[in-house]
């Protein structure tokens, strides 16, 4: 979901009719342009913030909840109180027989540190347990309340909900603004480098945009990707931009749950028959499960899944759920031959110059745009 960059930045300045390819230099940085208008990049699509995605519209802003936060909340305090209770105990009579003490006195000495740790290992799994519930039911009431950024590819438009707004704003998918910031600062560590992606738009003297960190520029370029490619009709399910594992098959649903961990288990088997991984990593793939509690992750998940598209959908104004219904293929709204020509320019370009930067490309080919020229 939507997080806030750490370093001080400035906004984009939409209102100065920035186009894909245009720099915006900052005191410690650069904003990079992507759209509008939104051209193809070469990198591969890559939404872990995307949520619903269908034939119609695509919501931007909370991906679907995963197994990994689950298995951490749980897992993580369940594994720790394990640790304490019985490897600090073997530990402990291991340095004893190193020491070259009898088995009596390292059997006492496991007895003893076992009843001194384990209410330790109780209280701990308790509290950290209890401060993951707690985390977890903060972001999930944000789940509920937050509306996301939707993108309806059949009417080329985007429908932003602003906090403590009343009705949502739509906006025609070629005139949204998408951005990548870089930026750099010293701190008693070294460097500091960090990325982002933006999209958003200029509404009066109110800029309305959703922001994400992200580990780097590539990956900041191909979060945008994963939205132009599906307004686009490139991209139509969710399994291409979210599952690079490959844990889903054709009849899955689009989500991680119980489904991707049989899928897990099954290649796994079959891996090891294979000669392609041996026994010991197939144990240790048994023991990180079992430590953390087996297929309740993937159970909790898919109950997190439910409960969210059902209050999901209540909490969405009567505007939004009119305008997310689909049309007949004839009132499809169509590109604009601007765009196509331009797209076509820029796929032409990187495939003569492929080691170029996208961004350069994308400003070449809005310099040498007659729009521009009949503009200047």
């Amino acid at each position: 979901m939507p997080t806030k960059i750490d370093m001080p930045m400035p906004p984009p300045h939409l209102e100065q009719s920035r186009k894909a390819g245009d720099v915006e230099p900052f005191l410690s940085g650069k904003i990079t342009y992507l759209a509008p208008l939104p051209l193809p990049t070469p990198l591969p699509p890559h939404g872990p913030h995307i949520g619903e995605l269908n034939d119609v519209y695509m919501d931007f802003g909370m991906g679907s909840p995963q197994v990994f936060m689950w298995q951490i909340t749980l897992g993580g305090p369940f594994s720790g109180a394990f640790m304490i209770a019985f490897l600090f105990p073997l530990i402990g009579g291991f340095m004893f027989f190193l020491f070259g003490m009898g088995w009596d006195d390292i059997s006492h000495a496991i007895q003893g540190i076992f009843h001194a740790s384990y209410p330790l290992a109780i209280q701990t799994g308790f509290w950290t347990l209890l401060i993951g519930l707690g985390v977890w039911h903060h972001n999930h009431k944000k789940r509920l309340h937050i509306i996301p950024t939707r993108f309806n590819r059949q009417r080329r438009e985007v429908c932003f909900m602003p906090e403590d707004a009343t009705e949502p704003l739509f906006v025609p998918w070629e005139s949204l603004s998408a951005w990548v910031i870089e930026a750099q600062g010293a701190t008693q560590y070294g460097i500091h480098r960090q990325y982002g992606m933006g999209t958003g738009f200029q509404h009066g003297e109110t800029l309305t945009s959703v922001e994400f960190p992200c580990f780097g520029l590539s990956l900041a370029i191909s979060h945008w990707e994963a939205i132009r490619g599906y307004t686009e009709y490139e991209i139509h399910d969710l399994k291409s931009i979210q599952d690079p594992l490959d844990l889903q098959v054709p009849d899955d649903p689009p989500h991680e749950g119980l489904h991707t961990f049989h899928n897990a288990r099954a290649r796994l088997h079959q891996q090891v028959r294979d000669g392609q991984h041996g026994r010991v990593s197939g144990f240790f793939w048994y023991l990180y499960h079992v430590m953390t509690l087996w297929t309740i992750p993937n159970h909790l998940t898919e109950w997190e899944i439910r409960r969210l598209q059902k209050k999901g959908n209540q909490a969405l104004p009567e505007a939004m759920r009119q305008w997310s219904e689909p049309l007949s293929k004839e009132q499809w709204a169509k590109p604009s031959e601007e765009l196509l020509r331009l797209s076509a320019q820029v796929r032409a370009l990187h495939k003569r110059q492929p080691r170029r930067p996208i961004t350069e490309i994308f400003a070449e080919v809005q310099r040498l745009s007659p729009t521009d020229k009949r503009r200047a």
